[in-house]
């Protein structure tokens, strides 16, 4: 049986990466996790392949004329971010269930694509307020790119009616916890 594709879309520092990597200590939900690929530098400890595949920008673009993605976004100037179709396709035929960890119009895309085999879930920050000084204390961003992902949440907010279900993460086990039972019946399990 093919699996499914579960689509996590939020603003940065809205905590959805540590929603996921939850949602990923439950083996039943026969969950993989579906690796980007970007334009940007990696930050920390990120290596090529685990956390992203991380492409020059010519080569992302090269990449695009040829089709092999099923969505990207240039998400700022010079910046992109996408989804390898042949990344996605071998889970989803081996019955593994795909999760997306997207921009906001990558998560409407691959929701458009996939239909009715695709769960889409939006988590909001409680409020702008508070992302900017989840992104502050984060510690990985210079003042200038937190102000530039702060005006983009802004914008990203707006898009939140277009998922299928919006968890607010106020208080994280609650957020969990709720991502948890939503994934567990679109999955029937």
């Amino acid at each position: 049986m093919k699996g499914k594709c579960l689509i996590f879309s939020a603003p940065s520092g809205s905590g959805k990466s540590t929603i996921i990597n939850s949602l990923l200590l439950h083996p039943e939900l026969k969950m993989e996790f579906s690796i980007s690929a970007t334009s940007r530098a990696p930050r920390g400890t990120e290596r090529n392949g685990v956390e992203y595949f991380f492409l020059s920008s010519d080569e992302f673009r090269s990449r695009i004329d040829a089709g092999d993605f099923l969505e990207y976004e240039e998400v700022y100037s010079g910046c992109f971010y996408g989804t390898l179709k042949q990344q996605v396709e071998k889970r989803l035929e081996a019955g593994m269930n795909v999760v997306f960890d997207v921009d906001v119009k990558g998560g409407c895309n691959i929701k458009k694509y996939f239909g009715d085999r695709a769960l889409s879930v939006f988590i909001q920050p409680p409020s702008v307020r508070e992302l900017e000084k989840r992104l502050i204390g984060r510690g990985t961003d210079t003042p200038e790119m937190i102000a530039k992902r702060v005006a983009k949440a802004e914008y990203e907010l707006s898009f939140a009616p277009q998922f299928d279900v919006v968890i607010v993460n106020d208080v994280l086990e609650d957020a969990q916890q709720k991502a948890l039972s939503t994934i567990r019946s679109f999955l029937n399990v």
